[in-house]
């Protein structure tokens, strides 16, 4: 990451602070509160073929590594990183292998996409569960389902390529951003579509107040128009997608922080007309707050290829394609809307 620049949102600081002196006693003599800057430091380095990762049972970053066929825990404190799992199918091209990874209860989900007979592979496409003898089982077929249900929209590989694993009350929502849709993965391991998009390339998943918030990276050549986070009901018998926000080219993640506003992950500019699932230009990725007026503001930019964002209360982790885990910390403090 070069000269990565800190956004100070210093009218939202004030809209804070101005709130806090209606409650002072007449005649007592407010101090102004110093507003923490954000601090962005390297947690982790090293990670092959990182993209998803999540906030564990135990507090440590749980971060997928699609090369080696593994999940590797962090300590978010101190970086250290220990192997959580192995033994997981490993990545057969340029994208692949483990993708994400999530938890019910203290039991580890993992997504496992492009391993399957169309990129050469011999591996079950689909999610796989931790057994208590610390080995996997497949959980849910994803791959013989796509295969067997092909897509409304073009495609190249018949498995699909799943990208987001996140878990919802009654089993698991999972985005394919090669057939365009999201799927709904029961507690049992049904497997049914839960909504069908045109060519929009969905990428990262999250839930709160009983809505789905998705981001999507757009279609080729990624222009930022295309970059949206839209959101539809938690409940299947809801309406249809509407948007949240858009202008911000490549958005690969979207997440709540603990200040109950949104954040969506920039992977930065499109080099242009390149092969599907290529990255962006290096260095231009950013954090960005979500707006309601449905625009973005940029809160930390120049990230190298960021791919997957997590809050623990006011500090974001964002990991990235070449291995990096980086910390920001005071991020949604005192940001309000």
């Amino acid at each position: 990451m070069r000269r990565t620049r800190i956004v100070t949102l210093v009218a939202l600081v004030v809209s804070v602070i101005t709130g806090s002196i209606a409650a002072v006693p007449a005649g007592a003599h407010l101090r102004k509160a110093p507003t923490p800057a954000m601090a962005v430091t390297l947690l982790a380095d090293g990670l092959q073929g990182s993209v998803g990762a999540t906030i564990g049972p135990d507090g440590a970053l749980y971060v997928t590594e699609g090369v080696l066929g593994r999940i590797t825990r962090i300590d978010t404190s101190t970086g250290n990183a220990t192997t959580a799992a192995s033994g997981l199918p490993t990545r057969k091209i340029f994208i692949g292998g483990a993708m994400d990874v999530a938890f019910v209860g203290t039991t580890m989900y993992v997504l496992v996409s492009v391993v399957g007979p169309d990129v050469e592979g011999n591996s079950v496409v689909g999610i796989y569960r931790k057994d208590v003898s610390g080995g996997f089982s497949v959980f849910a077929d994803l791959g013989t389902w796509s295969i067997d249900h092909p897509p409304l929209t073009l495609f190249d590989l018949p498995d699909g390529v799943q990208f987001a694993l996140q878990p919802v009350a009654d089993g698991f929502l999972v985005t394919d951003g090669h057939h365009n849709r999201v799927l709904h993965v029961s507690s049992t391991g049904e497997i049914t579509q839960r909504m069908q998009f045109p060519n929009i390339v969905p990428t990262g998943l999250a839930v709160t107040h009983g809505s789905v918030f998705l981001s999507e990276a757009g279609p080729i050549p990624h222009n930022p128009a295309d970059g949206k986070v839209v959101s539809f009901p938690l409940n299947p018998a809801g309406p249809n997608a509407h948007e949240v926000a858009s202008g911000y080219s490549l958005l690969v993640d979207v997440e709540p922080g603990s200040d109950g506003a949104l954040y969506a992950l920039s992977q930065g500019d499109s080099p242009g007309n390149v092969p599907p699932a290529s990255p962006a230009a290096p260095d231009s990725g950013e954090l960005l707050l979500v707006n309601r007026n449905g625009s973005f503001t940029a809160l930390v930019d120049e990230l190298d290829l960021p791919i997957s964002l997590d809050f623990v209360g006011d500090t974001a982790f964002v990991t990235t394609l070449n291995g990096e885990v980086w910390k920001i910390t005071n991020v949604s403090k005192f940001i309000k809307q």
